[in-house]
């Protein structure tokens, strides 16, 4: 299946606004968009919010696996109103793209930065597309990188899949020197969704509130997507 960012956008914003949540949330309501969209495979959407905290970081990726060949295939998750937005505000030479999923953001950005792709699973093909870009397969909860390795990190579409959100938060600070970028989808949360998303971010204040206070950042909200950019220099200048 081949949809754009942008048309699944306006498709998430009609069932998120429109659709009383008692039917959104209902399993019957869920079940045959379910299975003409992910067939036998249905049940891992229909289970995986109920059913991950008691996955390990095995099952997490193995659920994946299972569910690659069904989920929307396309070049990248961002609208082309963010990918604007990230090329602009990159700072320094070296970027980590933190969950770099297909590559295309990573591919992009080493025209002209020396650039590191990570995620859970990396194809041959990705390395093959993208012979500029360093790929690492691992976990954002446990980024094998030392302290602040890269100038700026990027990571887009990828927290609100993440089992340990706290922790993946710290593990981009840590890594980051001058410049934390994040991307996440304006989403509301419903027990069935049409991805395989943990946490939900319908409101810039509900991405703001995670972080916490005391950080010199900003989010706003681009192409219909939550961005935020926190400039790691300063906040370490002012805790000296």
């Amino acid at each position: 299946m081949k949809l754009s960012r942008n048309a699944t956008l306006k498709i998430h914003y009609l069932l998120d606004q429109f659709c009383p949540p008692v039917v959104r949330d209902s399993g019957a309501f869920i079940a045959l968009p379910f299975r003409m969209l992910f067939g036998s495979r249905s049940r891992y959407f229909k289970e995986f919010k109920e059913k991950n905290p008691r996955y390990s970081a095995e099952d997490y990726r193995e659920v994946y696996r299972a569910v690659d060949e069904v989920l929307i295939q396309r070049p990248t998750d961002l609208n082309t109103e963010c990918i604007e937005a990230i090329t602009s505000s990159l700072a320094g030479e070296s970027v980590l793209d933190v969950g770099c999923g297909r590559g295309l953001l990573a591919g992009v950005i080493s025209n002209t930065h020396q650039v590191t792709g990570l995620d859970m699973l990396i194809s041959d093909e990705i390395r093959s597309l993208y012979p500029a870009v360093t790929f690492v397969e691992g976990f954002i909860e446990d980024l094998p990188f030392e302290d602040n390795a890269f100038d700026t990190v990027v990571c887009t579409h990828t927290l609100e899949h993440v089992q340990n959100l706290f922790l993946a938060i710290s593990e981009l600070r840590r890594v980051a020197a001058q410049r934390l970028i994040i991307v996440v989808p304006r989403q509301r949360p419903y027990r069935y969704t049409f991805d395989l998303h943990l946490h939900f971010f319908p409101y810039e204040h509900s991405l703001l509130n995670l972080i916490g206070p005391g950080y010199d950042n900003s989010c706003i909200t681009v192409g219909g997507d939550l961005f935020y950019t926190e400039n790691v220099t300063a906040q370490a200048q002012a805790k000296e």
